[in-house]
């Protein structure tokens, strides 16, 4: 069967994957882009922004492209990583990425306000369904085509299908920054660790220490 992926989901040292005060000014929050700046600079960072400057290798660069080595066939993320904002939908919304997401497979976007599909550039298109972890990874897997399915964030997503136990392969990247509030990845995970069998890779680079966490008889 395919693996459930959670790949290059970047925390602070004190566990939060998103500030607070979300909006489509600030996606991050208070958090601004502080978390995701080892990222940018990794060759997947630079195609996502655009970026033509020589991209950085080394640990990052090798471990964000393990996550998108064409392994995966659907992914799955919340409804605030699509769209900051509770409620109805804009309707001239069409995500983050521009009209080329970086996905290129079908994504399943959890909310409360299902909508039709939405068909982008390059194989990617949004479905937007409301379901159980167990549900909406059911339709994933349906359209992933035996290929691997990813969990793509937000936070409360993350931590639904960790709580759910659904999660075979999670990557960690703990930047080494305090935000004291925001949406933290662990809350009321306590003990989930012993599920897993955890390696560690620190990039000196960085300064990102990237946590591997594959559960156990996957």
């Amino acid at each position: 069967m395919s693996l459930v992926r959670v790949t290059q989901f970047s925390v602070s040292l004190d566990g939060y994957a998103t500030g607070e005060g979300q909006s489509l000014e600030a996606p991050f929050g208070h958090a601004g882009h502080r978390l995701m700046e080892w990222f940018s600079a990794t060759r997947l960072g630079h195609q996502v922004h655009g970026d033509d400057a020589p991209a950085r290798r080394g640990v990052d660069d090798a471990l964000v492209s393990s996550g998108w080595d064409g392994s995966v066939g659907a992914e799955i993320m919340g409804r605030r990583k699509f769209w900051p904002y509770p409620g109805e939908w804009t309707d001239d919304w069409r995500g983050w990425w521009g009209e080329d997401p970086p996905f290129h497979t079908p994504v399943f976007v959890l909310t409360h306000h299902p909508r039709e599909p939405m068909e982008m550039e390059g194989g990617t298109t949004f479905h937007f369904v409301d379901g159980t972890p167990e549900q909406v990874l059911a339709q994933a897997r349906d359209a992933a085509g035996g290929l691997d399915v990813r969990i793509g964030g937000g936070p409360t997503t993350v931590r639904q299908f960790l709580a759910a136990g659904l999660v075979d392969l999670l990557h960690v990247a703990v930047v080494p920054i305090v935000l004291g509030r925001g949406v933290s990845l662990w809350e009321g995970l306590e003990g989930v660790e012993a599920d897993f069998d955890i390696e560690t890779v620190h990039s000196p680079t960085s300064g990102v220490t990237h946590l591997l966490f594959q559960r156990k008889g996957a």
